[in-house]
């Protein structure tokens, strides 16, 4: 009986191969490009052909190899990054790719082009995995290898290739994704014989992010830099204003490498909590630094999947990273054409309590003549000092006072009903907020709906202030209620409060105190058209900057708008 297990042919375990590590044109692409990353390459030119199908040519100006290495890396389980198993634990480069190269040689017509140094250097040329051609050439440092008739003796695959159009832009995205998380390369891609991105080398960050997503949505980004508990994060977060419920972008880069990670997306979405509207869904390009040994790359054939050592410390690291960038005031919206960068204003670190934080530019005089001397948890009325600073009121709506690098105007309106919200988030958590008793109790007749409300949320209201009791089929009686401002109408506040928790206009991904306090601060903080004395407008501004996220109300709308003073110069012909 003859045995039913054999050796496979060399010719169909690399075709095996070929297909965990190279599923369409692009991941030849995402292979080759990295390959030239990893030896160095200051430029990098890719040039596709039908998609990928007939032609992938990737050029660079790395460090090309000598005849003999050229011929090694065609072998199976060859790398230069790898020479003992503790480095695939500290590995520093792109990792393991020794399949990479025998692989695509087996399913293409494959020739690789090289040299170390200017002059002379090795050309191979490779069918379906079997060398054909060895020879000299002239050409300069580095390489280039060129993949023709991807899959053209494996046609099982080749059917299963998707259309040229979007064979091109997944090549497109590969290219623009490794642009991103490289910016000192310079990168080509050319698809039939047009350019569809080129950057030059030396890019900063800021400027490649603007090259490859575009300038505006690059001016709708926060800056996030953060560190802490052995983890490094940076790049972007876009503001809460500028976030829509579609045509998001989101990506991942950990030292250097992209990923995906949707559970670390979550965790950097979870610092957008009471900064977004329902249903939102921000764009974010994050940077994770973090040692070699305390990841795994080798979980995911084409290395897109990461695995580390410390995940709940890391998702806590990135909401944050990105709670604290968008509690800057670079986080507020800049009226003008230029951004955050020109007020050089640092990152908020967290919540401010008796201090002001350097990442807002409220004047430090102003911060020291109103902040009371408490903390955060307990905000009081400060005393007006004998020189105001100048905080003027803007059509009964706006406040507006002097930066030191332009003008900032608040919303005070969506300035109350952050500092409300956070101020009752907190008391919700601790306990009641005080409360004072009517003079007459007063009587509300309730809808079903309103009246199912009041009862679902009754411990709630209480805690609030609203000291409510039943009377008689459908109607309550107020005793007592909270006063946030002078202005404050209770029933009217509480009749809009019930109406709100009926219709669940607060739904979405907040927790149920979190919608409550929501509803509530929307609903009792000062209003557009009243007119503020500067005392209340001072109280106001220092509430507002000792909250977590000054630049935001609980609705993803700005609460601060920025004129930088360079624009207001341009607009005046000044510069």
């Amino acid at each position: 009986m003859a045995p039913r297990i054999a050796i496979l042919p060399d010719t169909v375990a690399d075709q095996i191969a070929a297909g965990e590590v190279v599923e369409r044109p692009a991941s030849v692409v995402k292979e080759l490009v990295e390959n030239s990353l990893d030896a160095g390459a200051s430029r990098v030119r890719v040039a596709i052909e039908q998609g990928g199908k007939v032609l992938v040519e990737v050029s660079d100006d790395g460090t090309g190899m000598g005849r003999e290495d050229a011929l090694l890396a065609l072998d199976r389980h060859a790398t230069s990054k790898i020479r003992r198993l503790d480095d695939l634990v500290e590995l520093r480069s792109f990792g393991f790719r020794g399949e990479a190269l025998p692989a695509i040689a087996s399913v293409s017509r494959f020739t690789l082009s090289t040299a170390e140094g200017g002059g002379e250097g090795t050309e191979v040329t490779v069918t379906g995995g079997r060398v054909d051609r060895v020879h000299t050439v002239a050409r300069q440092r580095g390489t280039t290898v060129t993949v023709r008739a991807l899959f053209f003796n494996v046609p099982a695959r080749r059917k299963f290739l998707r259309s040229v159009a979007s064979e091109t832009r997944a090549a497109h995205e590969t290219v623009a994704t490794l642009a991103l998380a490289h910016p000192e390369v310079g990168f080509e891609f050319h698809a039939d014989g047009q350019c569809r991105l080129q950057v030059p080398a030396g890019q900063s960050p800021d400027e490649r992010l603007a090259s490859l997503w575009g300038a505006d949505l690059a001016a709708e980004f926060v800056p996030v830099h953060y560190t802490g508990g052995g983890v490094g994060i940076s790049g972007w977060a876009q503001r809460p204003d500028a976030a829509q419920p579609t045509g998001r972008r989101v990506q991942l880069f950990v030292n250097g490498r992209p990923f995906r990670d949707p559970f670390l997306v979550r965790a950097a979405e979870a610092g957008y909590r009471s900064a977004i509207r329902p249903g939102d869904r921000p764009s974010l390009l994050l940077r994770i630094d973090v040692r070699p040994a305390d990841m795994d790359v080798n979980v995911h054939p084409a290395k897109l999947e990461v695995r580390f050592r410390d995940r709940i410390g890391l998702e806590r690291a990135a909401e944050a990273a990105v709670r604290a960038a968008l509690g800057s005031l670079a986080a507020a919206v800049p009226m003008g054409a230029e951004g955050a960068a020109g007020w050089g204003i640092p990152a908020l670190a967290g919540p401010v309590t008796s201090r002001q934080p350097a990442g807002h530019a409220l004047p430090q005089d102003l911060f020291d003549a109103i902040s009371p001397s408490g903390g955060a948890e307990e905000p009081a009325a400060a005393p007006v000092p004998a020189t105001p600073p100048a905080v003027v009121q803007l059509f009964r709506t706006y406040l507006a006072y002097e930066a030191p690098d332009g003008l900032v105007i608040v919303d005070q309106h969506s300035a109350h009903e952050r500092v409300l919200y956070e101020e009752v988030i907190l008391r919700l958590r601790s306990g009641a907020v005080p409360s004072q008793r009517t003079l007459v109790p007063e009587t509300l007749p309730l809808s079903r709906e309103e009246h199912d409300a009041w009862e679902a949320s009754r411990d709630e209201l209480a805690r609030l202030g609203f000291e409510l009791e039943p009377f008689g089929g459908r109607s309550v009686v107020l005793h007592a209620a909270p006063q946030p401002h002078p202005r404050f109408d209770a029933v009217r506040c509480l009749r809009e409060l019930l109406a709100d928790l009926a219709g669940g206009r607060f739904g979405g991904l907040a927790s149920r105190l979190e919608r409550f306090a929501m509803t509530y601060a929307c609903r009792a903080a000062v209003k557009a058209g009243d007119a503020l004395a500067p005392a209340e407008m001072q109280e106001l501004l220092a509430r507002l900057f000792r909250t977590e996220l000054p630049p935001h109300d609980v609705h993803g709308r700005a609460t601060i708008v920025r004129l930088p003073l360079a624009e207001l110069e341009r607009r005046f012909g000044r510069r």
